[in-house]
């Protein structure tokens, strides 16, 4: 059996004070309350949350794991700022992944498991209809994950769920408002070429959908921190 694989904005059971300060600002960042650069300053974020200096220093090194912060040498935290490059290698990364993905699980799937699909989509297109974002935006993700589990192979689920974790939030970071992070119609038909065992047709569509995805990406290049002279008006 695959064992389950968890993505970083799920509540998880018995959940310490640590996993509840991750998520608060995990969800933040995905909800675009908190800006790409933006500082996350120790002692405020001890303040607000009621904890020590160590406490929140492991958030932070969690978070920066995740690439969902980055740590500046004496310079305190800040929310990632992914750049162009790596954006188009991430993307380039879950392409081949799943790619492999989807061509495993058309040659395993069930007829329980294309239930299961089906049941997912269902969800999804509920969620679209209510315009409600994050919920689609956390099935869609789900649906991905899903194949990865029905693929048979845990290294790349494993793998998968770092790639859907790193593109969620260069959507959630640099996608135009009122885009959808995923098409109800694209997960369809991917389902349906699964479902037939058509695996060179399951990953064309899939290309395609994380192609379109990436497409709807606007990602802003790096702005310089301006120098004194220039804040001074000088330079």
């Amino acid at each position: 059996m695959t064992p389950p694989v968890v993505l970083p904005w799920e509540p998880q059971e018995g959940e310490d004070e640590e996993g509840r300060i991750y998520r608060a600002v995990f969800e933040s960042v995905m909800n675009q309350r908190l800006q790409p650069g933006t500082k996350l300053p120790e002692h405020q974020l001890c303040e607000l949350f009621g904890v020590n200096r160590s406490v929140v220093r492991k958030v932070l090194q969690r978070l920066a794991h995740d690439h969902i912060v980055q740590l500046r040498p004496n310079r305190g935290a800040i929310v990632a700022m992914p750049s162009i490059e790596e954006t188009r290698q991430i993307f380039e990364a879950r392409r081949g992944l799943e790619a492999v993905i989807v061509r495993l699980a058309a040659t395993r799937v069930t007829k329980a498991d294309v239930a299961d699909l089906r049941r997912r989509l269902q969800a999804e297109h509920e969620a679209m209809h209510r315009a409600d974002q994050p919920a689609w935006a956390r099935l869609a993700s789900s649906f991905h994950l899903k194949l990865g589990e029905l693929s048979g192979n845990p290294i790349l689920l494993r793998y998968l769920a770092e790639m859907i974790s790193r593109c969620s939030l260069i959507v959630a970071l640099y996608q135009p408002p009122g885009n959808a992070s995923c098409e109800h119609d694209e997960h369809e038909r991917i389902v349906d070429a699964i479902e037939r065992g058509d695996g060179d047709t399951a990953v064309a569509l899939m290309d395609q959908h994380l192609g379109e995805l990436e497409r709807h990406v606007a990602v802003r290049p790096e702005a310089p921190e301006p120098s004194l002279a220039a804040l001074l008006g000088l330079g």
